[in-house]
């Protein structure tokens, strides 16, 4: 007969720990150096999201460096355009993925072909996407720049547009892979040509893609809801059939955590085991990217952390309460504030334009120095030499004097 964990309650603080442990947001993970360190970080968070704004190192980078602190940006191409060890597909959004679970993102991309819009849209346009796939196979790898400017106008199927629109859907539904990118701009190619030769392309059942979801979220989560290991592509029901095999062969604990609705939780069972062994607490500071794995569940990360995050790079200036692109600040298991950073890299100079800690915060003392550490850290992976401090007056002076020395 199967042994089964009997249910217990946590406390909040140990929910906190699990979850930092399986971010590699405590002690942190025993990585490779360099370029090597860098695909254990994605393969352990699962994923790591793509994103456009750049007033400082985009978020892709910002997440694995927070992690990895031999990182640097190139070596991120040389893992998606030469080493093909990731690739880019969609979770809830661009992200970049190890290429050993390629397999399980086929679902996905067949469910996004399947779409009654996308085929109405294949369906009026064939055209245009016979001759994208022909001008890939004839010519190798192209961007979307690269068809701006055809030699020859037929009709308006040619105009940019619905061109990039082609390239997208082929994109995300398999038939084609990001090769590559120059100055940021997609590069693309038949998948064939770009996936590694050997790669398991054999479709699983959703039974396996469940088991699959479910181990990569409590992997890279440390705890999670059935919703939350559920995907788009898989029904919660074949998760919950996954999760309650595992937890009738003892591999996973169903837990509540105290303080928060009884809602039932789940958490691997060893990972439980080391977060209850306590361990000493680390109180460095991170400060996080807005689309760290940490807090991308903005509910999730108010349940876990107390802590109501929203980023404003999207709201008018007159309505932002913190700042254009707020960095919350980790401080051991608290999120204890923000951070509006701007990197002039022309000038070499890390520019802190706001600070706020959180209400009722009293360790300002404590959290000076390494928090001065933290951001000087920061400033340097942006090839930044000195910080400034733009912060409101009311900022403790401790604070400026700790961020603001040379």
């Amino acid at each position: 007969m199967l042994s089964v964990l009997p249910m217990i309650t946590i406390s909040i603080s140990d929910a906190r720990r699990i979850v930092l442990r399986a971010q590699g947001l405590d002690v942190g993970w025993p990585l490779s150096p360099g370029i090597a360190g860098a695909a254990e970080a994605i393969a352990r968070l699962g994923y790591v999201q793509i994103d456009t704004i750049a007033v400082i190192e985009r978020a892709h980078h910002h997440v694995l460096w927070t992690r990895h602190r031999d990182y640097v940006p190139a070596m991120l191409d040389v893992l998606l355009s030469r080493d093909r060890s990731v690739f880019e597909s969609w979770t809830h959004a661009a992200a970049y993925l190890p290429v050993s679970v390629y397999r399980y993102y086929l679902p996905m991309m067949r469910a996004f072909a399947q779409r009654p819009k996308i085929k109405a849209w294949r369906a009026g346009n064939r055209r245009v996407v016979r001759h994208v796939l022909e001008r890939i196979r004839a010519e190798g790898a192209l961007r979307s720049a690269d068809f701006a400017r055809p030699p020859e106008k037929r009709g308006p199927w040619w105009d940019w547009t619905p061109t990039k629109r082609a390239l997208e859907i082929l994109f995300r539904s398999g038939q084609l892979m990001i090769a590559g990118r120059h100055n940021f701009q997609r590069v693309y190619d038949l998948t064939e040509r770009v996936l590694p030769a050997g790669t398991d392309t054999s479709r699983p059942r959703p039974a396996e893609v469940a088991r699959y979801v479910v181990h990569r979220t409590l992997a890279a989560q440390g705890i999670a809801t059935d919703r939350e290991a559920a995907w788009w592509s898989v029904d919660r029901k074949t998760v919950a059939a996954a999760l309650a095999e595992l937890v009738d062969a003892g591999k996973v604990a169903e837990v509540r955590v105290r303080s928060l609705d009884g809602t039932p939780y789940y958490v691997a069972a060893d990972a439980l085991d080391a977060a209850l062994d306590r361990p000493t607490e680390v109180a460095s500071v991170r400060l996080l990217s807005p689309f760290d794995n940490l807090i991308i569940d903005r509910g999730r990360t108010l349940r876990f952390f107390d802590f109501d995050y929203r980023i404003e790079c999207y709201t008018p200036e007159p309505k932002r309460k913190y700042g254009y692109f707020t960095l919350p600040i980790l401080w051991g298991d608290r999120l204890v504030g923000r951070l509006d950073p701007k990197a002039d890299r022309r000038r070499r100079t890390f520019i802190v334009r706001n600070l706020l800690l959180e209400p009722g915060f009293q360790q300002v003392r404590e959290l000076a120095p390494v928090l001065g550490h933290a951001v000087h850290e920061f400033a340097a992976f942006h090839g930044c030499e000195q910080v400034t401090v733009e912060a409101p007056e009311s900022l403790d002076r401790t604070i400026v004097d700790s961020l603001a020395r040379s």
